[in-house]
């Protein structure tokens, strides 16, 4: 496609959240884009339904029941479904974004891997499958393109949610998947489970080892209906040499009847586990290159990749029976797994063998030995057949059920593993609820069927995991905030409060206390400096000098007398006369600097009798007086002090009044 040609919904906003920012991929049913999460600053995965799933509101409906499904399973190797809903006609999920690339675009590029590399890749995603079983979880559409390979080396399965309820969308006339990984049940319509994830997970392996799908065809349909007809051929048909532990475990994997499979991911992923252990590295490591007489096969035509809907019986002018579609079964194998099918085949293989070299007709009569040794034979491969079958059926090759034993003592637990058969290994690891030493589960998972002589391993909580609370006083908010979030505890409550030692902004407690050991769930509350406290400053003019002393320190400012006292007309010796500052506010101990008094100034009064009025007056200022004058009959030309009330010594200051005349 032209990369020119802008997408209509590259830059829009989906339900005021999520900025589109460019398409990723696109397929059947859906187109995926990487998006900005504005409220959370992150990037996401949005894949949004096409227009004619969205108008459904019963696919709707169901759509957001399994979306709420899948949100509920969270594993590293499983993308996890952020949120979904429905803007205007778009309806859409929002997931992990993985950046990096799929296996689809891994296979292209190197178009086979070596069993050791499919083996590291399937495992994790086994592991997710596993984990969504036990969950109640089935994909139902497990394919490359939906192995995510990220660019710092995780591998994740993505879609889980949007499978069932898009088939349940098609209706019991449409198939839904893609059609080189579908199970003989999904394609005639029989109940689906674990199974068929296991099915698709044997076709992916096949893909991964050889660079071919093991069914090809022109029409979708050929390709589903071979799914049901035929069995998948084991990959050493193409890599002769292969190790036949690895082409029982895709026969294994892709037996058309579901009860010869794995039961679920769990049961799957200890079985590739043990052959990952056992092979020896030249197996392991195989590779085409590896034989020179080999020939490559050309890489058949499949399909882009794309879930396609096949219309059945119901949309087509031909009509297909179920029966049809399913086809005879064949022989009942006893439900017994490919490695001893193969093995029984060998030994009816040998035994044909050594009948045809058994003479019909005696030739040579008087040799009666040799049908003696041929009948002794005949007994020992009686005998190994018995044994064989009692390894298989009661002995340590026999099935047993794993025993649930979550949050049992370790010598329980194995009590009752012992008790089925099975041996045991454990493995301590951290649980935040369980006790220590009490189960926390068990690989394989609780439930399945394996093989005797398998080892279960036992996970056993060592107890909590407890992480050091870091030091926090005196830092900035921001950076301590920084500091919580990439570590496994999380911020609590933040408040403030005044603090005379720490600076406005950075910590002054926190709560637990630094170096505490702690579980993960615990949260930090920390209390942040909004500096020192203001003080309002007290006046204390008119006070004696003790009052003012005891008043300032109540109020925690510190007092300092200023080494000179001055005159006050109306306070008295000792008192303050002045302060500094005199209102406002101060921190705590903060200076107040009091000034004393040192009483009235005492001044002698100017005799101005029969003075002018303007004369006197200006005598009686200089000498620090404030004059008042009063005229006994109005203002006069002449002006001259008839009488003053003061005579002798007076505070300086003071008022003296004047009589004119």
């Amino acid at each position: 496609m032209n990369e020119q040609l802008k997408d209509p919904l590259s830059g829009s906003i989906v339900d005021e959240r999520y900025r589109v920012l460019s398409r990723i991929a696109h397929g059947g049913m859906s187109t995926v884009y990487l998006a900005e999460d504005i409220r959370l600053e992150r990037n996401v995965a949005l894949k949004v339904l096409y227009p004619h799933l969205a108008d459904d509101d019963s696919f709707v409906d169901r759509f957001e029941r399994e979306a709420k499904s899948a949100a509920r399973l969270s594993h590293p190797h499983v993308v996890g479904v952020l949120d979904q809903g429905v803007d205007g006609d778009l309806a859409y999920l929002v997931m992990e974004y993985v950046p990096g690339r799929t296996l689809r675009e891994l296979l292209e590029e190197r178009r086979t891997l070596t069993p050791k590399a499919a083996f590291a890749i399937l495992d994790p995603v086994i592991a997710g499958l596993g984990a969504a079983h036990d969950a109640g979880l089935i994909h139902r559409d497990v394919k490359p393109e939906n192995v995510l390979l990220s660019d710092d080396g995780r591998i994740k399965i993505a879609d889980f949610g949007l499978s069932r309820a898009i088939s349940r969308h098609t209706g019991t006339g449409m198939l839904f998947g893609t059609v080189a990984y579908l199970s003989p049940e999904l394609v005639s319509g029989q109940p689906v489970d674990a199974r068929s994830d296991i099915y698709a997970v044997g076709v992916m392996l096949y893909e991964m080892l050889t660079g071919t799908q093991p069914f090809t065809g022109e029409d979708p349909i050929q390709v589903a209906f071979a799914h049901v007809h035929q069995q998948v051929p084991p990959p050493s048909d193409v890599l002769p040499g292969l190790a036949e532990d690895i082409d029982e475990l895709v026969l294994w994997c892709t037996a058309r009847d579901a009860d010869e499979r794995p039961i679920d991911g769990a049961a799957l992923l200890g079985e590739l586990r043990h052959i990952r252990q056992t092979l020896p590295g030249e197996q392991l490591d195989y590779a085409q290159s590896n034989n020179a007489t080999q020939v490559i096969p050309r890489t058949p035509e499949r399909d882009d990749g794309h879930t396609t809907v096949i219309a059945l019986a119901s949309n087509r002018t031909q009509a297909l029976s179920a029966e049809a579609l399913t086809g005879p079964r064949g022989d009942d194998n006893s439900r017994v797994s490919p490695r001893q099918q193969r093995r029984a085949a060998k030994e009816r293989n040998k035994e044909q063998t050594r009948q045809a070299r058994t003479p019909q007709k005696q030739l040579k009569p008087g040799k009666k030995s040799r049908n003696v040794i041929w009948i002794a034979a005949l007994v020992l491969l009686a005998a190994v057949i018995a044994v064989a079958g009692w390894y298989f059926g009661a002995g340590p090759g026999a099935l047993a059920t794993v025993p649930n034993v979550t949050n049992q003592p370790v010598a329980s637990a194995k009590a009752q593993m012992a008790d089925a058969g099975l041996d045991t290994s454990t493995k301590a690891v951290f649980h935040d609820e369980l006790d220590k030493g009490n189960v926390i589960s068990t690989e394989p998972a609780a439930d399945s069927n394996i093989r005797k002589f398998r080892t279960v391993t036992l996970l056993v909580s060592k107890g909590p995991e407890l992480f050091t609370v870091p030091n926090l006083v005196q830092r900035d908010l921001d950076s301590a905030r920084a500091d919580i979030e990439d570590s496994p505890l999380s911020l609590g409550e933040v408040t403030e409060a005044y603090s005379e030692s720490v600076a406005s902004g950075k910590i002054i407690s926190q709560e637990p206390q630094a170096d505490e050991r702690v579980k993960r769930s615990v949260t930090i509350n920390l209390t942040v400096s909004k500096g020192k406290e203001p003080i309002d400053v007290p006046s204390v003019v008119g006070l004696s000098e003790d009052e003012a002393r005891q008043k300032l320190q109540a109020a925690q400012l510190q007092t300092v007398i200023a080494p000179e006292a001055v005159h006050h007309p109306e306070i008295p010796e000792g008192a303050v006369a002045r302060q500094t500052p005199e209102d406002g506010t101060l921190h705590r101990d903060e200076e107040v600097t009091l000034t004393l008094s040192l009483g009235p100034e005492m001044v002698d009064v100017p005799n101005v009798f029969f003075q002018r009025e303007d004369a006197a007056v200006r005598k009686l200022e200089d000498a620090g007086f404030v004059v008042e004058v009063k005229y006994t009959y109005g203002k006069s030309v002449l002006g001259l002090v008839a009488g003053q009330d003061k005579t002798g010594e007076e505070p300086k200051g003071s008022t003296v009044t004047l009589t004119v005349s």
